[in-house]
């Protein structure tokens, strides 16, 4: 069976570049940290992936602190900061935050004291978009790094999260991303890396692929790679709206990310939906792959205000720049048919 990865905001696949840098890295054998030629050589790695992904950012000037993931990032950015979010944010993010800001039925959060609070930029299950507020303490970039226009150093936030995995890189590698002289306290502490910020050994590997991919990707978005993608995205909700006149496409009124669609039947639970769609030769999600495995409700789309039966009914197709305008048909045509079943046995 022909197989469609559809899940690009899990995970996307690994880009050319970014495995061609990784295998270049695993040939040199110092530790960055290591003053003789070997160190020298690996470090130079280490600082070119910096560069790349500082530029690919809009962060020249920033500092680019590499940590093991967006979710490491996150607690390195937040711990002890008492930072307020709203709930929509990944759990990497509530995790560490205070309060809650205000969401409204269109997935845009209300933030009164941008100093003290941490928006998203992109929603990873909806894809909306989020415009942030000048001085705001810290934003979660990561599904946004790639996809859409952004740069660091005029979006109004002292922080950014990234992740290489969601652009083509590596999995296992992040970055927080800072304003040049931002206080940030290291959590791992021994060896004094990373600028004093983030001890232990470098992952060069992981890092080379880190800046390869994003360098990639952000030729990929000057080249208008993404505005094909929402062309596709276009054909399949087209595609799945003629079959389902209550179809609800979340945030379809609003900015989203170009290759993102989340859409409920009420009553068709997502879970089933996801493992209808597997079984047929898809791969697409129920929300956060963070949450994979756990049969519930959408916090997010709890935090917008739907119900728990919708909230518990939405499904994710993500797409990328590989997904071609018969995949997205044959999903919709895979997805009518479980639709149909559905509704004879509700009849």
């Amino acid at each position: 069976m022909a197989r469609s990865y559809l899940d690009w905001n899990a995970t996307t696949p690994l880009r050319d570049e970014a495995r061609d840098a990784m295998i270049a890295a695993m040939d040199v054998a110092g530790n960055p940290s290591s003053v003789h030629l070997e160190g020298r050589a690996a470090l130079a790695i280490v600082e070119q992936a910096r560069g790349q992904v500082a530029a690919a950012l809009g962060a020249d000037g920033a500092d680019v602190i590499f940590t093991s993931s967006a979710t490491e990032a996150a607690a390195l950015a937040m711990r002890g900061r008492g930072l307020q979010s709203g709930g929509v944010e990944h759990d990497a993010v509530l995790a560490w935050a205070k309060g809650s800001l205000a969401v409204d039925a269109s997935g845009q959060v209300s933030c009164d004291d941008p100093a003290r609070s941490t928006i998203q930029l992109a929603n990873g299950e909806t894809g909306i978009l989020q415009d942030l507020p000048e001085g705001l303490a810290l934003t979660d970039a990561t599904q946004a790094f790639g996809k859409i226009p952004f740069a660091f150093n005029w979006c109004g936030a002292e922080m950014a999260l990234v992740s290489a995995h969601k652009l083509g890189g590596p999995k296992g590698i992040g970055a927080l991303v800072v304003k040049r002289g931002s206080d940030v306290s290291a959590q791992l502490k021994g060896g004094g890396q990373e600028m004093g910020r983030r001890a232990g050994t470098e992952n060069t590997i992981g890092i080379a692929g880190f800046g390869a991919a994003s360098e990639a990707a952000a030729k990929d978005l000057a080249n208008g790679i993404w505005d094909e993608v929402a062309e596709i995205r276009k054909i399949l909700e087209l595609a799945l709206a003629e079959s389902e006149k209550d179809t609800i496409f979340v945030g379809n009124e609003v900015a989203r990310l170009p290759n993102t669609s989340c859409f409920i039947v009420p009553g068709w639970k997502g879970e089933t939906q996801v493992m209808q769609m597997d079984l047929a030769g898809f791969a697409v999600s129920a929300g956060s792959a963070c949450s994979s495995g756990k049969v519930r409700a959408s916090k997010v789309l709890l935090a917008m205000g739907y119900d728990e039966e919708a909230a518990a009914s939405a499904i994710r197709v993500s797409i990328g720049p590989q997904t071609t305008k018969d995949d997205v048909l044959r999903f919709a045509t895979a997805w009518r048919g479980h639709l149909g079943k559905f509704k004879a046995r509700r009849a």
